[in-house]
């Protein structure tokens, strides 16, 4: 049997090259994604994207050039809201998204989920 941390690191590098290939579709990268999400979800200006991201912002600096890129793209407006080709793309892409969270989920019960959840919860809550 392979220990926890085998597991996890595999699952990692699993959902990150699962998920860029959902994503270059639309050419567009995990953060781009992400950014687009939280423009949808309400933020508007570069800051709230960025408290919005806090945790990645952390790792790669503000997020000011995906929010440039979907600018640059029609997507989002000078007002910070998206665009009908924003809206249009998001939808797109959501549910590809969506997609792709099913088809990682598939054959995992709500008591399994829950169980895992709890459990990485506990490891980070013992190495914090």
């Amino acid at each position: 049997m392979k220990p926890f941390g085998w597991w996890l690191r595999h699952l990692h590098e699993l959902l990150e090259s699962s998920m860029a290939r959902v994503l270059e579709a639309e050419s567009l990268t995990r953060r781009h994604w992400q950014v687009l999400n939280t423009i949808a979800l309400g933020a508007r200006t570069p800051e709230e994207v960025d408290a919005a991201m806090a945790p990645f912002v952390t790792s790669e600096g503000s997020m000011a050039p995906k929010l440039a890129d979907l600018r640059a793209r029609g997507w989002v407006a000078e007002d910070g809201a998206l665009t009908t080709d924003g809206l249009a793309a998001h939808a797109r892409v959501e549910a590809r998204i969506q997609e792709f969270r099913a088809k990682s989920m598939a054959g995992i019960g709500d008591d399994d989920y829950r169980t895992t959840i709890r459990t990485l919860e506990r490891c980070a809550a013992n190495l914090a």
